[in-house]
């Protein structure tokens, strides 16, 4: 089978590999619907996850079951099914513990172009189908619903690591289209003023119709500036950090009241340290807590954000900048992710084998 792959650090390439087998719990889908991630540029360009070589890149995408493994009790030949970007191993201690995601090893859920090959190949395995994947509703444009993957459970879940709760002032800090979905997470947990910070024009006006309230333009100044005095220097009760780098940190404590959170669901692709502003942290003791986690996975979380698409609470498609069809536009799809034109939020490529 073909494949857009990693070749080493900063090189891509299309490649030929033998198809993937199907062991007795797994399923075998060809992609119907992909999505390039800035993971993925942070693991090619970045190195972030280390030298690896001939490894199928991607792990954003809906497809059409081609094979199943004698276990299977829920999934069939033919079946049109979300496959979220992490795909844990259910019967593991981890799992057990409530931190699928980190099955076998921390991160040990992220499978996908990190362990094994990713979904920009003609064919990809699934491991654990029946608890790994979801049907894709009827009537759900795929290119859309690529999009719960990875764009929608990631930033959902930056409200969940920061606990919002009903009547919080939220700064959601980077609104690509992780940030965004954290802007609409944090709507739907109940906040009341919530903070954008971004400068693309079109990222504002998506996060305005998610839900936000005040947009902070770091182009216009320093984004704590401009939150404390929004804020009148009370600060914010919850901090999603979906963007910037390891000294975004400094500022989300210095920002972030007593008692509250930072959920950081921002992949941090290089460095070796982040700092913690020893006083504004209430020199260690300032009830300031910071989390950070990998998305959950799985069916069951699959199936839930899904429901929400289609009951009209999230809509995924205003997310989708640049559309593309053909199994061969993977390539310059990945490549528009990497280069990041002023326009771009998601690009997506529907293939019709």
């Amino acid at each position: 089978m073909k494949g857009y792959a990693m070749l080493g650090i900063g090189k891509t390439g299309w490649i030929e590999k033998e198809m993937p087998r199907c062991g007795p719990l797994d399923a075998i889908v060809r992609p119907i619907a992909v999505a390039p991630c800035t993971s993925d540029v942070h693991t090619v360009w970045e190195g972030a996850i280390g030298e690896k070589h001939n490894l199928i890149l991607g792990h954003e995408g809906v497809g059409e079951v081609v094979e199943t493994g004698n276990l299977v009790k829920d999934f069939k030949k033919g079946d049109k099914v979300i496959i979220p970007a992490i795909t844990p191993d259910w019967n593991s201690v981890q799992a057990q513990a409530g931190y699928s995601m980190h099955s076998g090893q921390m991160l040990g859920g992220w499978k996908f172009s990190n362990q094994k090959d990713g979904v920009f190949g003609e064919f990809f395995h699934v491991n654990d189908a029946d608890g790994n994947l979801a049907i894709l509703p009827e009537g759900m444009d795929p290119a859309a619903a690529a999009m719960l993957s990875d764009m929608i459970p990631t930033g959902l879940h930056g409200s969940e690591l920061a606990q919002v709760q009903y009547g919080d002032t939220v700064c959601v800090i980077g609104i690509g289209p992780v940030g965004l979905m954290g802007v609409r997470g944090a709507v739907l947990k109940g906040a009341s003023r919530l903070f954008a910070v971004g400068s693309r024009p079109n990222c504002i006006n998506i996060a305005k119709e998610y839900g936000a309230t005040d947009i902070i333009n770091y182009k216009d100044g320093g984004i704590l500036e401009q939150v404390m005095a929004k804020t009148n220097g009370a600060g914010v009760d919850r901090v999603i950090i979906a963007g910037g780098d390891n000294d975004t940190f400094a500022e989300a404590v210095r920002m972030l009241k007593p008692g509250g959170a930072i959920g950081n669901i921002n992949y941090l692709g290089s460095g070796d340290y982040i700092k913690i502003p020893r006083l504004e942290w209430g020199v260690g003791m300032g009830h300031k807590m910071i989390n950070g986690g990998l998305m959950p996975g799985g069916r069951l979380r699959m199936e839930k954000l899904a429901d929400l698409v289609v009951s009209g609470r999230i809509d995924p498609a205003k997310l989708i900048t640049h559309p593309f069809e053909g199994f061969e536009k993977i390539e310059e799809a990945l490549m528009l992710m990497k280069d990041k034109p002023k326009d771009l939020i998601k690009p997506v490529v529907t293939i019709a084998w």
